[in-house]
C-alpha cells in the first residue's frame, strides 16, 4: 500500500447550477449496488424526505431485512416481481409482472409526489427485454426536475447511463458464494 498525504484544498467544482433531482445509477457485478441504494433512501428519509422503493425482481409477500426495516421505518417497498427468473415458472407471466410494476413506478415518478424513488434490480426486466427502453428512458428524462431515482442492477443499459447524473460501477473481486458459503440472513436477504 503506498501512504498518501491527504488533500489540502477542495477538489475543483464546475460553475455551480440549481440543485435539482439526479439520476443516479449502481450497476455492475459486485455486491452492494441495492445496498447502497437503500443507504440513500434512508438519508432521505431520515431528511423527513417521501420515498418510494420498488424491487422488480422481489415477490410481494417478500419479508427480507431491509422489508422489514423499512417497515419499522414507515418507508414504502414493495415488491414487484415473481423471484428470480430460473425460478420462475412462467416467464412471460415474469414478464407481465414487470410492465404492470413499471406503471406503478412511473405514475410514482411522474406524480412528484417523492422525493427519492429507488428502481431496485431495474435492468433484469430491461435487459430481458420485458420493458420497453424507450419508453423508461423517456420518464426518467421528462420526470419532475425535483424528483431524485436510482436504479440498481447489472449491465445497465447505454441508454440509460447516457442521462444519468451519477453512475457507479460495483466490480466483484471475490465472493463467498464462490466459495460455497450460502447467502447469509441479514447480509443477503
Amino acid at each position: 500500500m503506498d501512504i498518501q498525504n491527504p488533500p489540502t484544498e477542495a477538489p475543483q467544482q464546475r460553475e455551480r447550477v440549481e440543485r435539482r433531482g439526479l439520476l443516479i445509477v449502481n450497476t455492475g457485478d459486485g455486491k452492494g449496488k441495492s445496498t447502497a441504494a437503500f443507504g440513500l433512501a434512508l438519508r432521505a428519509h431520515g431528511r423527513g424526505k417521501p420515498v418510494k422503493i420498488y424491487q422488480f425482481m422481489k415477490v410481494p409477500s417478500a419479508r427480507f431485512g431491509e422489508h422489514r426495516a423499512f417497515e419499522q421505518l414507515g418507508v414504502p417497498i414493495e415488491g414487484l416481481g415473481d423471484g428470480f427468473s430460473w425460478k420462475s415458472k412462467d416467464l412471460e407471466h415474469s414478464a407481465e409482472l414487470a410492465r404492470q410494476g413499471w406503471a406503478r413506478a412511473a405514475e410514482a415518478i411522474r406524480s412528484g409526489d417523492h422525493f427519492l424513488v429507488v428502481l431496485d434490480e431495474m435492468t433484469y426486466p430491461l435487459i430481458y427485454g420485458w420493458l420497453p427502453l424507450q419508453e423508461v428512458v423517456d420518464t426518467l428524462r421528462n420526470r419532475p426536475s425535483e424528483v431524485h431515482v436510482v436504479i440498481t442492477g447489472r449491465d445497465c443499459p447505454q441508454e440509460i447511463i447516457d442521462i444519468a447524473d451519477t453512475v457507479s460501477e460495483v466490480r466483484k473481486i471475490k465472493h463467498a458464494y464462490e466459495a460455497g458459503i450460502p447467502a447469509q440472513r441479514g447480509i443477503e436477504d
